[in-house]
């Protein structure tokens, strides 16, 4: 999956958000100073040129909407940068997140149990 800019990353996250909206709603989502109106415009049909988004016409008018999933941009996304900076290993980021202090107890404490109810859930399908 093709990795996205900072700009259409935003308005992805605004379509995720609303699920699906013309350019008017999108900019809505936007804090000020708002970006122009064909700014978002050409990110929408950038998107829609990646296969991020697709349209319902009505007339000269497109509501936008995302085809591909927040989970599944999110995935892959997160796949590919454990990948290119920790050596495709989970244990190395959350270490090196750990040791840089980015982490805070209660956060680490929460991965462990996440982790150990994860372990058991394996286990048991196993």
């Amino acid at each position: 999956m093709r990795e996205l800019t900072r700009a259409e990353e935003q308005v992805m996250q605004v379509l995720w958000k609303i699920k699906k909206g013309f350019v008017k709603d999108i900019l809505e989502y936007f804090e000020d100073p708002k970006p122009a109106y064909n700014t978002v415009s050409t990110i929408v049909r950038i998107l829609q040129d990646k296969g991020f988004v697709h349209h319902k016409a009505y007339g000269r008018t497109h509501e936008y909407f995302p085809v591909v999933t927040k989970d599944e941009y999110s995935r892959s996304h997160l796949s590919d940068f454990v990948n290119d900076y920790f050596s495709n290993s989970f244990g190395k980021m959350v270490s090196f997140f750990a040791k840089e202090k980015h982490i805070s107890v209660k956060e680490m404490e929460e991965i462990m149990r996440i982790m150990e109810s994860e372990v058991k859930k394996q286990k048991t399908e196993i």
